[in-house]
């Protein structure tokens, strides 16, 4: 009789192949495609993915689950039907005909959304957003019938597994309670320090080379990954060929820089999972995890004082002919990469203001898959939430207002907490590797770099799924999620 876990370790090897193709796939229609292969780019992957999901979803799957688990099992195998099982019954609830027709609809929302956002045209791209609407709700009513939870909680799961709105509402309400307080006093305390500002043009050769060598210190492997340019920033690829994009701003470098940096930290965790990571146990844990990552590089890491000094000879060497400028001391480069200016735009926000945009998301993305708003009254909502949190008027710039992510016409409802908790998530494991290393500012400051790798790659890039998130955090630092550890984080860095 066949070994049934061997039976499964096949067949989810074969999905993640396949889903290889699929992600080099993704990245191109973002980086390198040309517009008019949109169409039979997004037919081609409705079709992979819905042979993915058969693949996933055929029933001798759901029998060899059941025989392995009859079979003596050790702890890490246990761990690893536990993933199996978590993905087959996500992908059962769903029907072969709805993943192909939100694959459609999702593919041509987005690559409308590349030139209607530029054009301001909320009115063409609210009709494809609301045939993605329609079909996400679809699929979150299915999901919740299957699990018993509500249609966000549902969606949120597949993002954030073990999270629910109930937590995000303690988490999120009682950082409403202070961060708005944090925000004013901030604003008010810069104000009497003064910054210098780069005065561009930058040429986008100056800056590649530049985000090259940040990359190449922050210990990115590029034999086994690569940095092209895309509309909106993300990590795509896969673990053996991990694929970061950016965007250059001739006349601010700073936005593409830490962009980088922000995509490394998603690109290092890629690169530094289990080597069973073509198995569910061996993936990334969850997005507030992965976000983790990329927000301990850009924000506990990329924009500490013992970070800009590592930095500083860099942006000397590869934006000013080698010569100092007034912007390049290192006292006011700190002051440049914390300063706390209230915007419109998420992806350009601060540390402090950053999580009023997710929960402005939250808010609304949550309302519209639970049916209590529909797309019509995104702008009213967006704009009235961003003035309340933020202090911003926007008037009929949906652009840099309700337009400016791609996350909904890519029908990623759920992910927008993901954000804010990796937040959370990043301050707690830097508070943790500072007092188990209590001179690592101080080595980062040096250049030593590798103990802070060598730390993460432990607690969390080597685990992959193998522990439930709450469980991973634990382990780490000793306790599960606390949102204490970011708002000390911000009091130290930004008020005290």
């Amino acid at each position: 009789m066949p070994d049934a876990y061997q039976n499964l370790v096949e067949r989810f090897q074969k999905i993640y192949r396949l889903e290889h193709l699929g992600s080099i796939a993704n990245w191109d229609q973002s980086a390198m495609m040309p517009s008019g292969g949109n169409q039979a780019r997004s037919e081609a992957l409705a079709e992979l993915n819905t042979l993915l999901h058969q693949l996933r979803t055929e029933t001798a799957v759901g029998e060899w689950i059941e025989q392995a688990k009859q079979q003596n099992t050790d702890e890490e195998r246990n761990a690893s039907l536990r993933e199996m099982e978590l993905e087959y019954q996500k992908a059962t609830a769903i029907p072969d005909d709805l993943v192909k027709a939100s694959t459609l609809a999702s593919s041509r929302c987005e690559h409308a959304w590349r030139s209607q956002r530029p054009a301001n045209d909320w009115e063409g791209f609210s009709a494809n957003l609301k045939e993605v609407v329609e079909l996400v709700r679809e699929e979150a009513t299915i999901r919740a019938e299957h699990t018993g939870v509500s249609r966000y909680d549902a969606l949120l799961n597949l993002y954030e597994p073990g999270m629910s709105t109930q937590q995000l509402d303690h988490l999120f309400g009682d950082m409403n309670t202070w961060l708005p307080d944090f925000i004013q006093q901030a604003v008010e305390k810069q104000k009497a320090h003064p910054v210098i500002h780069p005065q561009g043009p930058f040429a986008i050769d100056q800056q590649k080379a530049l985000g090259r060598d940040v990359m190449t210190l922050l210990g990115f492997d590029f034999n086994h990954g690569r940095l092209d340019i895309s509309t909106h920033p993300f990590c795509g690829g896969v673990s053996e060929d991990v694929r970061l994009t950016t965007r250059y701003n001739t006349n601010d470098f700073m936005e593409a820089l830490m962009g980088t940096v922000h995509e490394t930290g998603h690109g290092r965790y890629e690169q530094s999972r289990p080597k069973n990571r073509s198995l569910p146990v061996g993936h990334s844990r969850s997005m507030g995890i992965h976000e983790g990552q990329s927000l301990f590089f850009e924000m506990q890491l990329g924009r500490s004082a013992g970070f800009l000094t590592q930095l500083r000879p860099l942006i000397i060497k590869h934006l000013c002919d080698g010569q100092e400028k007034d912007f390049t001391e290192l006292n006011n480069l700190q002051r440049l990469y914390t300063r706390v200016r209230p915007g419109k735009i998420r992806v350009d926000a601060d540390e402090i203001t950053y999580p009023a945009h997710v929960i402005l998301r939250y808010e609304i993305e949550r309302a519209l898959i639970e049916g209590d708003i529909e797309v019509d009254d995104i702008p009213e909502l967006w704009n009235q939430k961003m003035k309340t949190s933020l202090g911003i008027t926007l008037g009929d710039d949906f652009a840099n207002g309700c337009m400016q992510d791609i996350h909904w016409p890519s029908a990623a409802f759920g992910y927008f907490p993901s954000y804010t908790l990796g937040a959370m998530y990043a301050a707690q494991l830097f508070a943790a590797l500072k007092r188990q290393q209590p001179d690592i500012n101080k080595r980062i400051a040096q250049g030593e770099l590798s103990p802070v790798f060598d730390w993460l790659k432990d607690n969390i890039w080597s685990q992959g799924s193998r522990y439930p998130t709450q469980e991973l955090i634990t382990k780490a630092t000793g306790e599960s999620l606390n949102g204490q550890y970011f708002k000390d984080h911000l009091l130290q860095r930004y008020l005290n």
